[in-house]
């Protein structure tokens, strides 16, 4: 999973969250010495972005790779097409499983599945026969990746209080996505004068998301926390897999408008199957796909950035900001894809041969088209939530909108890397993102002329 992958569901466990959070209105006094840093909500999402960085940041350095870091990418897209699979059923589970097992042994038993999945690829480079194994991990970390994400939604409500929430997510996911950037890092000077990946680069990895199964075992009991503001943590029980079934009906029959946007959520996964194995993977030597895997996700810290910079301008009417958001998108997508038309016209699964190296001429040009892929991804996956932000205030509203997202952006996902996996023309599958990516746009124009207002009505919250 991806980071916009494992974003939407973290954030979709973070709505639903704030639907059912529960607070203790009791004053308590705080910890002292040790304790007072042990149990202090700031260190223990510390705690909780490193579990992230170990597991789905490196699983983001990996994937990035293109194929996993293989030269032939079937099993890999196979992997993910199983992954994607169970994670878009396993998601409205996972609340149920919170529930019964709490948080941080819902934590440790989602992370399982990243240090799985990466020794699977250990034992594929080992044994070329092993490819079932990858496929079936890849299903097992679908599994994970749901409980994962829900616990982790459950901690980072809990934590903070009302006005810590934004300084808390930040902490979390500063810290998350450096698993990305740290990961390509890695994979790059362990691979610089190699021609496949190494061994010793998933024994790295696997090491790290060794580490990232542990984190939870050294981190507080939620109930024995206490908030800056002296109020105990809670963690909020999740709803089950019934309520959030019903709730996703109530709402696509109380707000239909949001039918609009799932060509957009559809797509938000399907562009990664072109980046990484049919580009990046496709043309480039281990080492040039280890650099591009760094600055794609570096500049996806920018793509995020200035995205919201201009969502968030107040001085800015928020339909205006709606509009302009919708625009940006349309010419990023117009911009990346007919750049990337003409590279794609010159090869195909039959002709690619000879590997791109960062020392040759063609490779500045479509290092920067990556970047630019890394930038549309981001403003992509940020846009699509402030959509829905816009649509609504209501967090239980706002959390069926993002079951709905993930649950889309899942399947899509499962589709597409199956069908780069029975070798579908790289062409095909390049047009079927950009046709996709200008259809949810096209969608998403009616819903914010009719829904996105300058402020969200009463009306606009009946659920």
């Amino acid at each position: 999973m991806s980071q916009s992958a494992s974003g939407a569901s973290a954030l979709g466990s973070r709505t639903s969250d704030a639907a059912s959070a529960v607070h203790s209105l009791d004053i308590h006094p705080q910890y002292r010495g040790f304790k007072g840093v042990y149990y202090n909500p700031v260190v223990q999402v510390y705690f909780l972005g490193f579990v992230c960085f170990m597991g789905p940041g490196l699983f983001n350095a990996l994937t990035g790779l293109g194929g996993g870091g293989r030269l032939d990418a079937t099993t890999n897209s196979n992997a993910n097409s199983a992954l994607y699979a169970t994670f878009a059923v396993a998601a409205f589970f996972a609340g149920s499983i919170n529930n019964v097992l709490g948080s941080r042994l819902t934590l440790l038993i989602g992370s399982t599945g990243y240090a799985l999945y990466i020794g699977s690829y250990l034992a594929y480079n080992i044994h070329p026969d092993a490819g079932g194994f990858v496929i079936g991990a890849g299903a097992v970390l679908g599994i994970c990746a749901g409980l994962l994400w829900t616990a982790q939604g459950s901690l980072m409500l809990a934590y903070p209080t009302e006005h810590q929430k934004g300084k808390f997510i930040g902490i979390f996911w500063s810290i998350f996505n450096l698993g990305g950037v740290v990961g390509a890092a890695v994979s790059l000077g362990n691979n610089f004068d190699n021609t496949v990946l190494s061994n010793g680069t998933y024994i790295g990895f696997l090491v790290l998301t060794g580490i990232g199964v542990l984190i939870p075992l050294l981190m507080a009991d939620p109930r024995k926390m206490i908030r800056s503001d002296g109020t105990r943590v809670v963690t909020p029980r999740h709803p089950s897999w019934r309520t959030e079934f019903y709730g996703l009906w109530i709402t696509l029959r109380t707000d239909p408008w949001i039918v609009l946007l799932f060509p957009m959520f559809f797509a938000s996964n399907w562009f990664y199957t072109w980046q990484f194995n049919d580009y990046n993977g496709a043309l480039f030597t281990i080492r040039a796909r280890a650099l591009n895997n760094l600055v794609y996700w570096l500049s996806q810290i920018l793509g995020s950035v200035s995205i919201g910079f201009l969502l968030d301008q107040r001085g800015l009417s928020r339909r205006f900001r709606a509009f302009s958001g919708w625009l940006v998108l349309l010419v990023m997508v117009f911009v990346v894809h007919t750049w990337a038309f003409f590279y794609q016209s010159d090869y195909t699964r039959d002709t690619v041969s000879d590997k791109i190296d960062i020392h040759e001429s063609p490779y500045v040009s479509r290092l920067w088209l990556y970047i630019f892929c890394g930038l549309l991804d981001a403003m992509w996956q940020t846009t699509a939530y402030w959509f829905m932000g816009a649509m609504s205030n209501d967090p239980a509203k706002l959390a069926n909108f993002s079951g709905f997202y993930k649950s889309l952006q899942s399947a899509g996902a499962a589709g597409i890397w199956r069908a780069d996996a029975v070798k579908l023309p790289y062409m095909n599958i390049f047009i079927s993102t950009w046709v996709l990516l200008v259809a949810g746009l096209v969608f998403a124009l009616p819903m914010i002329h009719m829904r996105v207002k300058d402020t969200t009505e009463d009306a606009d919250e009946t659920l």
